[in-house]
């Protein structure tokens, strides 16, 4: 088992960077990003996160048997996002990880702040839908250098 102390600051508390450009479906009759799409904005950079430690989702589920269900979700919005804008999303852990990963997203427009999302995802075991503890795999590419 890798121990906490191990763990690269740099995999977690360093933000990762996603860009998505806005889509037209994605905005509302003000030509403005409808709000529940951030959302998913914010799920596609968890996702990419993860795969950034050489995990991915779907590994997760089928091998280690894990599952990452959305506990909390809260998002102050600044300015609006609009078609064909591409978006940077700032993705990192605001604490380190444990049976929960405390997402932090900020979103921007180039260099100006959009939007702050927080998300709490709770790692579940697919057997029994209980907490717990990461697979001993996260840990592991948590461990690893940056590169």
């Amino acid at each position: 088992m890798v121990s906490p102390e191990k763990i690269n600051k740099d995999l977690w508390e360093v933000p990762h960077e996603t860009r998505i450009r806005v889509r037209y479906a994605e905005t509302d009759q003000m030509g403005v990003v409808y709000y529940a799409h951030y959302a998913v904005y914010c799920e596609i950079a968890r996702t990419e996160w993860i795969r950034r430690l050489g995990l991915t989702y779907a590994e997760m589920e089928e091998k280690m048997g894990i599952l990452l269900p959305v506990r909390q979700f809260s998002i102050t919005y600044h300015r609006p996002a609009r078609y064909d804008e591409e978006l940077r999303i700032h993705t990192w852990l605001r604490q380190p990880p444990s049976t929960k990963l405390f997402f932090q997203h900020h979103l921007y427009r180039e260099k100006e702040l959009l939007a702050e999302a927080e998300v709490l995802l709770i790692f579940i075991s697919r057997e029994t839908w209980r907490p717990c503890r990461p697979p001993e795999a996260f840990y592991a590419a948590l461990a690893q250098n940056c590169s």
